[in-house]
Formats: structure tokens, C-alpha cells, sequence
């Protein structure tokens, strides 16, 4: 009977359906056991509703609106109830999240002394699923490397880019070849545009436009030989930054040129876009790190990061975290909303990336390494590490979008490996969807067309965007406006057009003392103005005894009590 209790215990203790009236004794068994299942239950309910509890918080739209202050009761209960509606909202959310949200990511937890670096890939393939291991290959091509990569915003579709003009674009989920195409001469970079039907290839001279099917749709003479690419996909705008460090942005809905500054920093080929603002930011060979948006001629910030020139740069998925590398060997992990450094990690990085989960990959000559803070406190430290065949040199790290998987570019071709709890779980159809159909896709188009934002919403705080501007205080105007201004004035006082009135009442001597007396009028308030302010400066100056005496006596001078 025993075993039976405790087989009872264990179904029971999940289920919060039986109340204490529910249990009976069993015969000749004691009846200690019913109280330890009715305290299992209740130690279940409390950490349900503690989990609920942390969850609401998460839902909930900030803190709850403090009425005491509102005087009105109309408004006082209309407050009330919508404060009731914003709870009730957020309590359903948290139940039903387990059904919203049904996957959890996973990281790969070690046992006892072991270290998850240690882990090789070849581990990780023996014990995954078929369709997981697949996504384990090395596409080797020497002749066209080396590579660089680009994801779809959804992870469904890679576009990869040979130095010698080699570009193809592959369907990631069924790993087939969708197009391949010779441009025969270099490229440098290649960045998927609003989605998988259109990319960006930066060649030789200009960067070109190609569509799915391979076919040249733009060449972007404007842009000159460009380095670097990327496109800002909730303002469809393409930016570039060339060999004279001239940053373009063109809007490629309707052609047109945005911006186009000077860095005034020389060449670089490091550029990033912070995903949670849209602000733009390069890495100088001088250590400088500079963020840039459309509508300004000079940098928002600019930033001494690294002694030497700057490697690599990447944001968090959050947009408050950047990670540089310096050629001094040295990873810094930036706080953007205070602009200091929280970690400086002793590693070289050529390519830096962040995955959606917060996972920071760095890649240098053959090796890669993966960073992870799991604790939250913005502590990163080694997850996993792969090292490549004997003489591949990495190029590009770059974490694919809902997947645990990071690709990577290097000198031989292009690779993909296996980085557990990288890739968000759970995605949202209406952001991104990895299995949209092409009337989705059609849908989706026209959306985000009609969703796109201006160029003048790109700024470092986007939540300001909406909100009312504080009214600063009237500068006082300098002597030289306050000229202007009179100028302008007697100007318009003399331009004046007088009515042809009777005769001898329209001699030209009556004119000139009209226009005269109109000149007056309009010097007159400034004047006025003149006056007064040397009249309250000669007050101060009378207040003040201390100016009156010479300086032999100032000390003399009864000093006021306080």
C-alpha cells in the first residue's frame, strides 16, 4: 500500500482540481500521509502564484496611475476602472503565456568538474535530433573565399559573398541552392534588403542591387566603392560607408539620397546598426568609435573605446549593450545609457556578433569563442569554443535568427555550427515568420511600407519620439540680434507705400516726415529696451559699494548681516 500512496502523491501534486475532502485513508495505512499531500499542494500553489505574480509584472504597462491627487470623480473612476482593465490584462497574459510562448530555450549545462567549453561539436552532433545535425556542414570553396554572410530578418534565407564574385543564396531550412551567380569582380560585402527577394552587393566600384533570381535591378554609382553595408529595415533605408569614409544613406523605396557626410576619421570597414534605435556607428583606426544618424552632419557621440584602432563592433539585441575589440587584444563591453565600460575581457576579436539571446561570439585567425552572461549582471564568460581546420581565417560571425545555429565565414568558404540557446524560441508571425507563405510575405510588404518611419526618428533615445518638449528659458538676445532686428525694422518702415491722397495734401515734404516719424516708431521699442537695461545696470552698480570705493578701502566697507 505504500507504493501505492506514493504513486498517488506524485499525480496528485500536480493537480490544484482536489481539495482535502477529496483524500481517504486507505485502510491499515496511517493517516500521516494526507497531510504531506495537502502541504505539496499548497507549496505547488503558492510557486504558481509567485510565478503569475512575476509575470504580471512583466505585462503590466509601468507603475499603476496614482489618483489620490485627481479631484474630479468623474474622471477619478474612469481612471479606476482602466487602471482595473490594465491589471485584469495583464493577469491573462501570464496565464496564457505558457500557450503563447511554448518552447524554452536551452543552454548546455555541465556536470561536476566538467566545463561546457570543453564540449566539442562532435559531442553536441551524437546526442541532437537528425534535422539539427544537418545543420552541422563545411562548404568548402577556395578558389572564390574568402566569405561573407547575411541573414534574412526571419533566418529562413543566407546570402553569402566570395571575394571573387562568387554570389549564392541558399533556402537554410531545406538547405537547397536557390541561385548562384558570377559577378567576376571583387565583393566586398552583401546585406539582405527588407526581405529574401531583394540583396545588396558592395563590388569593386559601386554597390549593386540583384534580385532573387540573380538579376541586376540598380547600380548605386552615388555610393563609390563601398566597404561595408547595412540596411535599416524599419526606415528601408541602405547605408553605406566607402574607401574616403563617406557615409551614405539612400532610401530604396523611392531612390533618394538621405545623407551624405564626411566621417573627416579616414577609412574604416567597421559598421554596425544599433538594432533598438537605428543609430549607426563606425570604428576608426584611431580607437574612436562615432554614431551617426541621417539627418545630422556630425556624429551623436563620439567615443574613445580602444588605444589602437578598432576590429570589430557589435550591439545587443536590446540596443544598451556594445561589444568592442581593439588590436590591443582586448574585448570592452559598453553600457550605452551611461556610456562606460562594465567588462574589458583579454581576447583578440576580428568579427564580433550578439544573438538574440544575448550570446556574444568572437572569432580570430582559426578560432571562435562564445561569451554568455547568464547570471544577468552583465558579466560575460567562456560558453563554448570551436576551432576551425588548420588554416581557415575567419571573416564573419553571425548567429542565425531563431535558430541555435552561427554561421561563419572564413577564407576556404563557409560553415555552420551548433551554439545551444543562442536563437529565440518562440517567434512572433507578425515580426517574423520563418515558414510565411508568399501571400504572407506579399502582406507583410505592404505593412511595412505603410509602417516605415522618417529618417528624423532616428535618434539615441527613441522613446522621446511622442512625447512633449520641455520649454526652456528665453536666451537673453545679443547686441548684434538686437541690430539686426532694428535694422530690419527701419527697412520695413521705409518700404512702406503711402495712399496718393488730395492736392497739397501729397507733397513730398509731408511724405519724408511721415516716413521720418515711422522710422522713429519703429526704433522707439528698442530704444526703449537700451535705456532700461542701462538703467538697471547703473542700480546694480549703485547696490554695490564695494565698486564705489577704491580697493584700499573695500575692506572697510560694514559688511550686510546674513
Amino acid at each position: 500500500m505504500a507504493a501505492f500512496w506514493n504513486s498517488f502523491d506524485s499525480e496528485i501534486s500536480g493537480c490544484d482540481c482536489l481539495g482535502d475532502s477529496h483524500l481517504r485513508q486507505a485502510p491499515g495505512d496511517s493517516i500521516a500521509s494526507v497531510p504531506y499531500i495537502s502541504v505539496t499542494m499548497a507549496a505547488k500553489k503558492e510557486n504558481s502564484d509567485d510565478e503569475v505574480d512575476e509575470k504580471v509584472k512583466k505585462y503590466l504597462r509601468g507603475e499603476a496611475a496614482n489618483l489620490e491627487g485627481v479631484k474630479d470623480k468623474k474622471l477619478k473612476g474612469q481612471l479606476a476602472v482602466r487602471e482595473d482593465l490594465y491589471g485584469k490584462s495583464a493577469k491573462t497574459a501570464a496565464k496564457i503565456e505558457k500557450w503563447l510562448l511554448p518552447s524554452e530555450g536551452g543552454y548546455l549545462e555541465a556536470e561536476g568538474i566538467e566545463k561546457t567549453w570543453r564540449i566539442k561539436q562532435e559531442s553536441i552532433a551524437r546526442e541532437v535530433d537528425i534535422l539539427s545535425s544537418r545543420n552541422q556542414y563545411d562548404i568548402v570553396l577556395p578558389e572564390l573565399g574568402p566569405y561573407t554572410l547575411d541573414f534574412t530578418s526571419n533566418g529562413r534565407y543566407m546570402a553569402a559573398a566570395g571575394r571573387k564574385g562568387h554570389l549564392a543564396i541558399v533556402d537554410m531550412k531545406t538547405l537547397n541552392l536557390i541561385k548562384e551567380i558570377q559577378v567576376r569582380e571583387t565583393v566586398r560585402d552583401v546585406a539582405y534588403l527588407h526581405n529574401e527577394l531583394f540583396f545588396a552587393a558592395a563590388q569593386k566600384k559601386y554597390p549593386y542591387i540583384y534580385n532573387r533570381e540573380g538579376t541586376e535591378l540598380h547600380c548605386l554609382k552615388e555610393h563609390g566603392p563601398v566597404l561595408r553595408l547595412q540596411f535599416l529595415k524599419n526606415h528601408f533605408l541602405l547605408a553605406s560607408i566607402n574607401k574616403f569614409g563617406q557615409l551614405r544613406y539612400q532610401d530604396v523605396t523611392m531612390g533618394e539620397m538621405i545623407g551624405n557626410f564626411r566621417t573627416g576619421l579616414g577609412r574604416t570597414d567597421v559598421m554596425q546598426v544599433n538594432p533598438f534605435n537605428g543609430v549607426v556607428a563606425l570604428g576608426h583606426s584611431s580607437g574612436t568609435v562615432t554614431m551617426w544618424k541621417p539627418t545630422s552632419s556630425v556624429p551623436l557621440v563620439k567615443m574613445l573605446c580602444h588605444p589602437g584602432p578598432v576590429s570589430s563592433l557589435a550591439f545587443h539585441p536590446n540596443g544598451h549593450l556594445m561589444a568592442t575589440s581593439g588590436r590591443e587584444n582586448k574585448i570592452k563591453i559598453w553600457d550605452l545609457r551611461k556610456f562606460e565600460v562594465i567588462q574589458t575581457l583579454p581576447c583578440h576579436a576580428k568579427t564580433l556578433n550578439f544573438s538574440q539571446k544575448g550570446l556574444l561570439a568572437a572569432g580570430t585567425g582559426s578560432f571562435i569563442q562564445i561569451l554568455a552572461d547568464f547570471s544577468g549582471s552583465q558579466n560575460y564568460s567562456s560558453y563554448m569554443t570551436h576551432s576551425m581546420a588548420k588554416g581557415y581565417q575567419v571573416g564573419k560571425v553571425l548567429f542565425r535568427p531563431y535558430e541555435d545555429i552561427l554561421g561563419i565565414g572564413h577564407s576556404m568558404g563557409w560553415s555552420s555550427i551548433l551554439i545551444p540557446g543562442s536563437g529565440e524560441p518562440n517567434f512572433d508571425s507578425w515580426v517574423a515568420n520563418p515558414f510565411e507563405t508568399s501571400k504572407q510575405r506579399r502582406e507583410k510588404e505592404v505593412h511595412s511600407l505603410l509602417d516605415k518611419l522618417p529618417p528624423e526618428t532616428i535618434m539615441l533615445d527613441p522613446t522621446k519620439v511622442g512625447t512633449v518638449r520641455v520649454p526652456q528659458k528665453k536666451e537673453k538676445p545679443t547686441k548684434k540680434d538686437v541690430e539686426a532686428e532694428m535694422e530690419a525694422a527701419i527697412e520695413t518702415a521705409k518700404d512702406t507705400e503711402f495712399k496718393k491722397k488730395t492736392k497739397g495734401r501729397n507733397k513730398p515734404s509731408k511724405r519724408a516726415k511721415k516716413r521720418r516719424e515711422m522710422i522713429d516708431k519703429a526704433k522707439r521699442p528698442f530704444l526703449e529696451q537700451q535705456t532700461q537695461e542701462h538703467e538697471t545696470s547703473r542700480k546694480k552698480q549703485k547696490t554695490n559699494p564695494e565698486t564705489e570705493m577704491p580697493k584700499s578701502l573695500q575692506r572697510f566697507v560694514r559688511q550686510k548681516a546674513t
